[in-house]
């Protein structure tokens, strides 16, 4: 009898060892880090259009919440809550595969006529950059120009090409969102200027060689 449960025991670890193999269960470690995976893993580009880039949206048109994606977690997490009354004035995502000069990816407002999901993925065209330094809490000043798409599935945006095909006032109250975005995080966002979406572009490429991880620095003036 001992040695039919021996031999019973040892079929079951057998048996274990070979669903683990072929695709058994996961941890839920191993479940985080799969879906940290699939995000980090998404193609800057859609294969069919090299003038798009997919980007992840982390936080949906009209929220005062804002969300981030955890690699750890594999999921969105709460970062901060907007002041009463103040919220996204578009969907806020990211574009995988890139690194900007504070090591996480780069961030792009994506200008569409309603909100989509966090964690949706929109193919967008980038239509500009809104130049900007910051002066953060510790005093130190650093360069945060702040990428602007569209996605052309939205028909109202459709034939929006650059920042100059939007109404002024249009930009103005992005600039002024980040402005007050900033504010309440304790820092200070001065914008310097506006580029156009060739300027965008050279933002990416630097962010997807590495020349993101560090943040180019002024001194104040």
């Amino acid at each position: 009898m001992a040695k039919q449960r021996r031999e019973k025991g040892a079929k079951k670890t057998k048996r274990a060892a070979v669903a683990t193999k072929s695709g058994g269960k996961k941890t839920g470690k191993e479940r985080r880090a799969a879906a940290a995976r699939s995000l980090e893993s998404l193609p800057l580009q859609p294969d069919d259009d090299a003038s798009l880039y997919h980007v992840v949206i982390e936080t949906s048109k009209g929220s005062p919440n804002k969300l981030g994606y955890d690699e750890e977690l594999g999921a969105f997490t709460l970062h901060a809550v907007l002041p009463q009354g103040a919220v996204f004035p578009f969907d806020f995502g990211f574009l995988p595969q890139t690194k900007g000069g504070d090591g996480d990816p780069l961030d792009v407002l994506v200008l569409m006529q309603a909100p989509v999901a966090p964690g949706t993925v929109v193919p967008t065209r980038l239509v500009g950059v809104i130049e900007a330094e910051q002066r953060e809490k510790s005093g130190e000043t650093v360069r945060n120009d702040r990428i602007i798409g569209v996605a052309p599935a939205c028909a109202l945006y459709r034939d929006v090409e650059a920042l100059d095909d939007l109404p002024t006032a249009a930009v103005d109250e992005i600039e002024q969102f980040f402005v007050n975005y900033e504010r309440q995080e304790g820092k200070e966002f001065r914008p310097l200027g506006r580029g156009g979406p060739g300027q965008a572009a050279a933002l990416v490429r630097r962010g997807t060689k590495g020349g993101g991880g560090k943040r180019a620095r002024q001194r104040e003036r």
